[in-house]
């Protein structure tokens, strides 16, 4: 059920100006981006099969290297320790790569049967040390305690993982066939519940709400769904809306966008941002049912994103994300690593 109106008013349009590009050294698309939950250190994966880390200055965005990682292929994703003491990545070399941030140690545990394509710190109630969870294109998820070699759990899923998060209690996978599957983190061995995706092709990402009692799907045709967990709250909740799509034309064509990244705020948990590779990144307000603030495009598509825990600093990549094949590529394309100072206008929940 669509509840944003196929028309929407002209959001108010925001100004790239004060966005800080961070150091240029990333050799190829950048997959991923992670903040640490306790300082403004970003994480961002690539395909040159590498994660830097940048120290991002708290006072005007801009950043320096403060440490990396190689693997042995690209990497698809990196996520941060709840202690901001440690970055896990995965990818295809189908590895597990830890960096010790404090130490720059490099370490290697477990590994999948196939590419790993996400990766996330998870709080599971009654182990008292970091669990990671991995889901891959071998149809599996794992999880994974840093103080013993193998998997804490293997759990099988329907199709090959395209997406994970977490938050709260909430592991949200998504997986080829637009199938999704919930886990809930207090019994993180079996899957909760399995459901298809509110969306009607391809998932290309999903998002856990901040409190975990919900999460946001967004597919390669142009839009974008919000989903309870809870079905009792459903008919509250759920909606889907377009995105990411141009006007039609003079012959009634419009172009239709790839929704490549989707995030909430962490503060004001309402809020929440799509990004796609037309380029553009939008704010909206998933209570309201409203767009906040959209940007203009940022010169080529829009590969990740992520908010810093304060909410402050959006990052955002920028390069090739392959949606138009190999003929949409050429050497005029780069790729960039951006920070956008969140604005009061960007963040700020509409009342409805």
């Amino acid at each position: 059920m669509s509840f944003i109106r196929k028309t929407l008013p002209s959001p108010v349009m925001g100004s790239l100006s004060m966005d800080v590009s961070l150091p240029a050294d990333a050799e190829d698309t950048i997959s991923s981006v992670s903040w640490s939950p306790v300082a403004n250190h970003l994480a961002a994966a690539s395909w040159d099969g590498k994660v830097r880390v940048y120290d991002v200055n708290a006072n005007n965005g801009a950043a320096r290297g403060a440490a990396g990682l190689a693997a042995e292929g690209p990497v698809f994703d990196c996520d941060w320790a709840k202690d901001g003491s440690m970055v896990v990545a995965g990818g295809v070399d189908r590895k597990l790569h830890f960096l010790h941030l404090a130490t720059g140690q490099q370490a290697t545990f477990g590994s999948h049967d196939a590419p790993i394509r996400g990766v996330r710190f998870v709080e599971v109630p009654g182990v008292g040390a970091p669990i990671v969870a991995s889901g891959s294109w071998d149809r599996t998820v794992r999880f994974w305690d840093l103080r013993q070699q193998g998997p804490l759990a293997t759990v099988a899923c329907k199709e090959r993982v395209y997406s994970m998060d977490a938050k709260a209690r909430l592991l949200v996978v998504a997986t080829a066939d637009r199938l999704i599957h919930l886990f809930d983190l207090q019994n993180p061995t079996s899957i909760a519940k399995a459901v298809e995706s509110p969306l009607k092709h391809q998932t290309k990402v999903v998002a856990a709400f901040p409190d975990g009692k919900g999460w946001a799907t967004a597919s390669i045709e142009g839009r974008c769904g919000i989903s309870a967990v809870d079905d009792a709250e459903a008919s509250k909740i759920n909606f889907t809306f377009r995105c990411h799509r141009e006007q039609p034309d003079s012959r009634q064509i419009s172009k239709v966008w790839s929704v490549n990244d989707v995030r909430f705020h962490p503060i004001n948990t309402s809020v929440f941002t799509t990004a796609g590779s037309d380029g553009t990144f939008h704010f909206w307000d998933r209570v309201a049912h409203s767009r906040l603030k959209g940007y203009p495009p940022a010169g080529s598509a829009i590969t990740t994103t992520a908010f810093s825990a304060d909410g402050r600093f959006f990052a955002y990549a920028v390069g090739y994300d392959w949606s138009m094949g190999c003929v949409g590529n050429s050497p005029q394309i780069q790729t960039r690593l951006m920070v956008h100072p969140v604005s009061t206008e960007d963040a700020t929940p509409r009342r409805k």
